[in-house]
């Protein structure tokens, strides 16, 4: 136990230090990134999708879309960005409803995020599965075809840092039967790992290299979601729960001491950032921060895009 302790700290330390240089890079650079990301992804996805329904050539249009080392390096370098618009699944019914589920969980996750750590995560996961993408094609001589290097992991990677967040967060799934997040994030979870333990077994009954890297790929399209959302997903789970860290915050002997602080004074909240009280704004809505060491209060344009009082 103690053992695993360490190698958990150990991890937790690293991804916390991660996780706080994305933040104060984001906090540094609040013009990074593309405003409503995922809006355009959809819309463009959408627009080859009805492209390649009206495409009466033998060519199939997405085939001029697919990743291919071969043709990046041979000047066709808008493939390192049109694979995105690829479909996972051609058909229709499904491609609207992965679209919609997709604009509905990018455009939230952006708004709680922020535009700049959204851009970042997902941006990450675009240049992850390239590099994964060439180094195949270099290893193994071929080149992942249009179903293997989709964005349907990478997607799926952003559901799960949907589920990180809002766990208890109802859907209807087939528009009728409620289910919570985090129960379709288990599901998805087992998905991954079917797909990885069943082609990593494949491969070494073939001895395919070429079958174990494409076992790998769901774990690739992890990694954004590991490096964004690790730390905190570590902090729940992790084996020492029951062990207070000296900088944890006892919220209600913190709450009883910010009120004694307070008393006296105009306002009962304060933002640390921009310094609006609730007495001057009796609107806004204020926040306190788990992350920060101390008792600090944030409004909510500044709750997700702050730099952390350590």
């Amino acid at each position: 136990m103690a053992a695993q302790y360490r190698t958990t700290r150990k991890a937790g330390n690293v991804l916390r230090a991660i996780s706080r240089a994305i933040e104060k890079f984001c906090a540094k650079h609040r013009g990074f990134g593309i405003p409503r990301l995922m809006t355009y992804i959809v819309f463009i996805s959408a627009a080859a999708f009805v492209i390649e329904l009206m495409n009466t050539t033998e060519t199939s249009f997405f085939h001029l879309l697919a990743f291919s080392p071969r043709r990046i390096l041979g000047g066709e370098v808008w493939r390192l960005v049109t694979w995105v618009f690829t479909p996972s699944n051609p058909q229709m019914l499904f491609m609207i409803i992965a679209l919609y589920f997709y604009y509905f969980i990018g455009s939230t996750l952006e708004r709680e995020w922020g535009t700049p750590k959204f851009s970042v995560f997902y941006i990450f996961g675009v240049t992850v599965n390239i590099i994964y993408g060439f180094l195949f094609w270099y290893i193994t001589g071929r080149t992942l075809d249009i179903v293997s290097l989709s964005p349907l992991y990478l997607n799926l990677s952003m559901f799960f840092a949907f589920a990180a967040i809002f766990p208890e967060q109802r859907v209807f799934l087939f528009f009728f039967i409620p289910v919570k997040i985090k129960w379709l994030a288990i599901v998805n979870a087992f998905f991954f790992g079917y797909n990885i333990v069943m082609g990593l077994l494949n491969g070494l009954r073939l001895l395919s290299p070429s079958a174990i890297f494409f076992a790998l790929l769901p774990l690739v399209a992890l990694l954004n979601f590991i490096l964004i959302c690790g730390h905190d997903l570590l902090m729940r789970i992790r084996p020492y729960k029951s062990r207070v860290a000296p900088g944890t915050i006892r919220f209600k002997h913190a709450a009883k001491k910010a009120r004694r602080e307070y008393d006296g004074k105009p306002y009962r909240h304060k933002c640390a950032v921009c310094g609006k009280t609730d007495a001057e704004f009796p609107g806004l809505e204020f926040r306190y921060c788990s992350r920060c060491n101390g008792y600090h209060c944030f409004c909510t344009d500044h709750i997700n895009n702050h730099v952390h009082f350590q």
